[in-house]
């Protein structure tokens, strides 16, 4: 079939963008304000909490990083509408204006003054609200490029840089010329690397952007904070096994994720949403997956395709996470988590480019509703990103 010509159904939100899916999300400003929007969830079916650990005295950078993901993730096109409670009014209504910048339904609760009880039954009144307007929603037809689509990858061995990784650079080969909007992070794990993902910058300027944010994390966070080297971190004990005995090895198959021809555009914040129209970017994240997941979905980013090798459960609450692995061991032992085997690669019995098409069948399933295996077991792994202490 002539992609550009592939379809999908989803959600046409007020903005413009396509969502995938329809959540209701009852959004924590900060780790105290988790119960009542746990509460919230409790009470009102169709909802869902996204708690989490941040949000109380951070500073500078670390606190625009929070806001940034905090309202990302309420403006993802897969949320239709979202309550926000904070402990105080100010910051909670930050956010909600933020939100409310797309267009969709949002409101904002703060506790104190009010107290856990009643913020909960006015949130939940509110929320009741939302979920009849977000199950009014129909989904649409759409162009397969109008889903943004994110990647990383976990638990990486010696299948991930032969088999998984090229298929998700496959597919990106294929959708990006025709206006997806494509994202790959993981700044540390390109170590070894980091001189061919530059050469695969789109200009000399965004080349030397990144660069120079390679280059800080190396600086400002590893050196910084090492110990006498990354043993255990990077690579993994996991990729360790899996036969990848240096971060450089682990890079060079990670960076296949990209393909081979298509060059990526700009150099984004974490967290931060492109900003220069369609294409591949690179975002400044952690090599953690929950992380990276994360920041991605907060960036607009609605399906995500996750290489593994060794095997990987991670999920993500709003953002679907398509697991793709070419290790015939890991389709054996961990079948339950696989969205995509591409261990044909391995016994060439499928070729790179037919493993892309497989994937791009299993996003246009995943944009119309179909489940990931992430999503059957019931993963929602949400982790903020913090940059250094609090006050």
């Amino acid at each position: 079939m002539d992609l550009s010509k592939r379809t999908i159904w989803g959600y046409r939100r007020e903005n413009g963008r396509v969502g995938v899916r329809n959540y209701v999300a009852i959004l924590p400003l900060d780790d105290i304000s988790n119960a009542a929007c746990e509460a919230v969830a409790a009470h009102i079916q169709g909802t869902i909490a996204l708690p989490h650990a941040y949000g109380r005295l951070q500073f500078g950078a670390d606190l625009e990083l929070h806001f940034r993901t905090m309202i990302g993730t309420g403006a993802n096109p897969n949320v239709a509408a979202c309550v926000v409670i904070g402990i105080e009014p100010g910051w909670t209504q930050k956010v909600v204006e933020g939100i409310a910048r797309t267009g969709k339904p949002v409101a904002g609760f703060a506790i104190e003054g009010n107290g856990d009880i009643a913020t909960v039954a006015a949130a939940s009144r509110k929320a009741k609200e939302f979920v009849h307007h977000a199950t009014a929603q129909v989904r649409v037809e759409c162009p397969l490029s109008d889903v943004w689509v994110a990647a990383k990858c976990g638990e990486s061995d010696t299948t991930t840089g032969l088999a998984s990784c090229p298929t998700v650079g496959s597919m990106y080969d294929k959708l990006v010329p025709l206006g997806l909007y494509g994202c790959f992070g993981e700044t540390s794990e390109l170590t070894g690397a980091e001189h061919l993902a530059a050469a695969r910058a789109a200009s000399p300027e965004i080349s030397a952007k990144f660069m120079k944010t390679w280059t800080a994390y190396q600086k400002d966070v590893i050196e910084a904070h090492k110990t006498s080297d990354l043993s255990d971190s990077q690579p993994t004990k996991g990729n360790i096994a899996g036969g990848l005995t240096t971060i450089e090895e682990k890079a060079l198959g990670n960076l296949e994720k990209i393909g081979k021809k298509v060059k990526f555009i700009d150099v984004l914040e974490p967290a931060e949403a492109p900003a220069r129209g369609p294409g591949l970017y690179f975002m400044d994240t952690s090599s953690a997956a929950a992380e990276c997941c994360t920041l991605q979905a907060a960036a607009g980013y609605v399906v995500h395709c996750f290489p593994t090798g060794q095997g990987n459960v991670i999920g993500n609450p709003i953002m679907p996470v398509i697991k793709i692995t070419g290790n015939p061991r890991t389709v054996r032992t961990m079948s339950e988590h696989v969205d995509v085997d591409v261990s044909g690669i391995v016994r060439r019995e499928l070729t790179i480019a037919q493993a892309g098409d497989l994937l791009i069948d299993t996003i246009a399933k995943t944009a119309n509703g179909r489940f990931t295996a992430a999503e059957a077991l019931g993963h929602r792994e949400f982790v903020m990103t913090k940059l250094y202490r609090s006050a």
